[in-house]
């Protein structure tokens, strides 16, 4: 009588998962105002040197972007000089930090240095939280790091200068996606394996959506980037309230031991969700993880660098970790690059919000019949051929009269991306084992997150050669799906619960094999079989 069968009894979708997928949405749409907050405080608009003030006249003055050039009256000679303050063409007078403190020209690294300790703040946060997680559990380590992530954005509003910035911003990106990731967890260990594709996806689609297409317009009504950075912290206070609406992680309490407090958790979702279970189910339930438990005296003593010792979690591990860097960089790139297609950047960041839903979608309908490892691979190669056509297109097209092509173009490629990082974030929690799950899944999305650090500088070589930046990942998006196809499947399989499970999952298939092509061949073995029957 292991925990699904229990679930089961106990309803593994009913109206305590109704109410766990609700509160998973709301998380995305917290989740989603933290994220993007980074970019949408920091939007650059166009800009001139403002005229100086010992301008007379008879004097021609041309006024750059970064400096200003003076001539005299017989245009002979002239002056070049820096300038001091710049006239910004802002985009329904949004006030963003860039032009309210002029970051820009000489000053326009503060920015790229405020933003680099956010992502050195997710690196720190993501190993805390998820060493936390599996610690004091996955729901308070959840509400505690939203908290945290609410109080750097929210302290962030009241900075002026770059060193309070880089500090508050450095707290911001503590929990980064902390949150959502636990949050992901907890609905994923409760919910039954032929709902999870569908009520993950779904909900993510659906609420990371709104949040994405509602952030930008939230900021153009509130005028300035510190009236919205309060407003994007105020919601994560509305997870106070989730110890007193969910119940820990039962795959969790088992791991540590905890089998009374997770029998009460199982009863109070049976009552919650109108299922009578006999005493004896659970009596056998508890029998069989002891006896677990005994046998293998390791559970609860995992740690994630246990991953690394035996060979076949060490290849899992290190591919995990590979494929993040590259998911998350190119996630973060095409989400975040916004400007200089011909439309506003707050409009095409609000429009290429909707492409979360059809994303979802997308997985929902292809990841139960090809598998993980097939949506996996399919959206890295099919994410790779889109991406490096955008890149070439918005660096070979005049933005002035292909803005809408290039626009849709944007949004295709932020549609690859988004898929490419859903369909990651449910695989690598699968193959994972659950004692370490919560510690894997955070520190496998912190090297990841660290490696976003970099993003800056990849858009930077746009500089040099525009499709650069868009080729280069593009590149990587195919080592990433090359490598995933030495991962193992996990649809339709009984999922590792320590590692010693993990070393030994899936051993012996092979890195082409597909349950789409599996069941064809089988089929086809079958039809062949009846014919020399005949």
């Amino acid at each position: 009588m292991d925990l699904q069968r229990v679930l089961e009894k106990c309803g593994n979708f009913g109206p305590y998962q109704i109410l766990l997928l609700g509160l998973y949405g709301y998380t995305n749409i917290v989740s989603s105002l933290h994220y993007f907050s980074q970019t949408l405080i920091s939007f650059t608009p166009s800009h001139s040197c403002s005229p100086p003030v010992e301008d007379t006249s008879h004097n021609l003055t041309v006024l750059l972007s970064c400096n200003i050039i003076q001539y005299d009256a017989d245009l002979t000679s002239h002056r070049d000089y820096k300038c001091s303050s710049w006239d910004f063409e802002r985009e329904s007078n949004y006030e963003s930090i860039t032009t309210e403190l002029e970051w820009v020209c000489d000053d326009s690294y503060k920015l790229a240095v405020g933003q680099s300790f956010f992502f050195i703040g997710s690196a720190l946060g993501s190993i805390f939280f998820g060493y936390l997680a599996d610690r004091i559990g996955r729901l308070p380590a959840c509400v505690l790091t939203t908290l945290t992530g609410a109080s750097g954005d929210f302290f962030t509003s009241f900075v002026s200068s770059l060193p309070w910035f880089s500090f508050t911003r450095f707290v911001s990106g503590l929990s980064m996606d902390t949150q959502y990731v636990l949050m992901y967890i907890l609905v994923f260990e409760y919910l039954s394996p032929k709902h999870r594709t569908f009520g993950l996806n779904i909900i993510l689609g659906v609420f990371y959506c709104i949040g994405l297409m509602i952030s930008p317009w939230m900021a153009i009504w509130l005028g300035n980037w510190r009236s919205y950075l309060w407003a994007a912290s105020l919601p994560a206070l509305g997870m106070l309230i989730y110890p007193f609406c969910l119940h820990e992680s039962v795959e969790w309490l088992l791991t540590k031991g905890k089998f009374d407090k997770a029998v009460n958790n199982l009863r109070s979702i049976a009552k919650f969700n109108g299922r009578q279970v006999e005493d004896s189910v659970f009596d056998e339930f508890i029998k069989h993880y002891r006896e677990k438990l005994n046998s293998s005296q390791k559970t609860s003593s995992d740690t994630f660098m246990g991953m690394l010792r035996t060979p076949r979690l060490r290849k899992f591990t290190i591919i995990l970790l590979i494929k993040s860097m590259i998911i998350t960089i190119a996630f973060d790139i095409l989400s975040r690059n916004m400007e200089g297609v011909g439309i506003s950047p707050f409009k095409l960041f609000s429009y290429s919000g909707f492409v979360v839903l059809p994303a979802g979608l997308t997985i929902i309908l292809f990841q139960n019949k090809i598998g993980r490892k097939g949506m996996a691979c399919a959206s890295l190669f099919v994410g790779a051929l889109i991406t490096a056509t955008t890149g070439y297109l918005v660096g070979t097209l005049d933005p002035a009269n292909y803005s809408v092509l290039l626009g849709f173009m944007v949004c295709l490629a932020r549609f690859g991306a988004v898929v490419a990082y859903d369909a990651e974030a449910q695989y690598a929690a699968e193959i994972i084992p659950t004692s370490v799950r919560g510690q894997g899944v955070a520190n496998i999305h912190v090297v990841g997150n660290a490696f976003a650090f970099f993003s800056s500088y990849i858009i930077y070589l746009g500089t040099f050669y525009k499709p650069l930046p868009s080729l280069l990942i593009s590149f990587l998006l195919i080592i990433g799906g090359c490598l995933c196809l030495t991962l193992p499947e996990t649809l339709h399989k009984q999922l590792p619960q320590t590692l010693e499970e993990g070393e030994v999952f899936a051993k012996g298939e092979k890195w082409y094999f597909f349950p789409c092509n599996s069941r064809r061949l089988q089929s086809n073995k079958s039809d062949f079989q009846l014919e020399i029957t005949k």
